[in-house]
């Protein structure tokens, strides 16, 4: 009985937040209500017995996809007033999508037979193979084609997430490479005999470079020029 309980609860919770994915407006909130369904989702693979598919879903989707997609829409700064202006143009479009998959669900349900009760037996995997074990066999066996694929798109998604926040705007600090080469260790490094439990302040402070730190930058970029003219003025201040 508590195992059935269990399950209820957690797909109940599923199902719920993958709906709120979907009609939040706001999409910080959306990518919140998907880290939950993805946590209930392992729920429901610890109930199966798949505890290593469970793990994986917290630790990969919840811990890197999902924070991935927090900080993609909280870094396109989307101005969603805007987006909202075309709203009546494309609403023949979705509406013509929608019905769509509502007769295909239709279609699903019709033809849904309910289990007359009767257990269903579980896959036996090979013998001597723990669950961990034996999905790895499969996956870097059979289905390694597939699972690089994944990987590929997993790959096309981050570069595009990249390509779509960065701004050639001049506001970021960009290094000038071959400068940076020809530094030798005695013009960024320096050996201080400290004394022991003698604060910073005690010995005169932070300790500054002997140049300053634009000097590698790239000219028009963020911090070079005017930066480092101020630099100098608080170094001799």
């Amino acid at each position: 009985m508590l195992p059935q309980l269990v399950f209820y609860v957690f797909a109940t919770v599923l199902l719920v937040s993958a709906a709120m994915v979907i009609s939040a407006r706001n999409p910080v909130h959306s990518v919140l209500f998907l880290i939950l369904a993805f946590f209930n989702a392992a729920g429901l693979f610890l109930v199966a017995g798949a505890e290593f598919l469970a793990m994986l879903l917290v630790i990969v989707y919840v811990g890197a996809v999902a924070v991935l997609f927090l900080f993609v829409v909280m870094m396109l700064d989307i101005d969603f007033t805007k987006m909202r202006e075309g709203y009546q143009r494309y609403a023949p479009i979705g509406a013509c999508i929608g019905g769509i998959l509502f007769v295909e669900l239709i279609l699903a349900f019709s033809h849904w037979k309910m289990a007359s009760g009767t257990p269903v037996a579980p896959i036996q995997g090979p013998a001597g193979l723990t669950n961990t074990a034996a999905l790895g066999t499969l996956i870097y066996t059979h289905y390694i084609l597939l699972f690089q694929t994944c990987g590929l798109v997993l790959l096309v998604a981050m570069i595009g997430a990249i390509v779509l926040t960065l701004r050639q705007t001049g506001s970021g600090r960009r290094q000038n490479i071959q400068k940076q080469h020809a530094r030798v260790p005695a013009q960024t490094l320096e050996l201080v005999d400290a004394p022991l439990g003698a604060s910073v302040v005690a010995q005169g402070g932070f300790l500054r470079p002997h140049t300053s730190y634009h000097e590698t930058s790239v000219p028009g970029s963020y911090a070079s020029g005017e930066q480092s003219v101020a630099d100098e003025r608080e170094k001799n201040a």
